[in-house]
């Protein structure tokens, strides 16, 4: 392949890159909604366990939970962030690919591959804070 000399092949490559490029905004928006959430979490184990070891103690088991989701949503932002990172990687070397005119499409790939996988674990580690967050609420059937 030859060296990025030219408008239009450096306007395939930009195309070739915009699929990773919306990936990283659909990231940056659960990353959002994850801080927010572990925003409210930890602010609720602050509130709880600011009073005297009597007043705390009817709130052990909330405080063991909420302990349990920080760190399963500290988790599943790293794992999105480490998404992020494979995606910038991926991007980065699809332009140095196309700069330096070797073909990267291997390295390419298995940084994509490694930015959803880490993706997907985040999902997962969401969908476990999500369980522990719901899990003490019962819901009574209405029929």
């Amino acid at each position: 392949m030859e060296p990025l000399t030219n408008i239009p092949t450096v306007a395939h490559v930009i195309q070739q890159a915009l699929t990773p490029v919306f990936l990283l905004g659909g990231v940056g928006a659960f990353l959002s909604v994850m801080t927010g959430r572990l925003a409210r979490a930890v602010d609720r184990f602050r509130f709880l366990s600011e009073g005297e070891s009597s007043e705390i103690a009817p709130y052990a088991e909330e405080l063991v939970n909420l302990t349990n989701r920080v760190r399963l949503i500290q988790w599943a932002i790293v794992m999105c962030i480490v998404c992020a990172f494979f995606v910038c990687l991926s991007i980065v070397t699809l332009f140095l690919g196309a700069e330096l005119g070797i073909n990267l499409s291997r390295v390419i790939s298995v940084l994509f591959i490694l930015a959803i996988s880490a993706l997907a674990v985040g999902l997962l580690f969401f969908l476990r804070e999500i369980s522990l967050a719901t899990g003490p609420i019962q819901v009574e059937k209405v029929c």
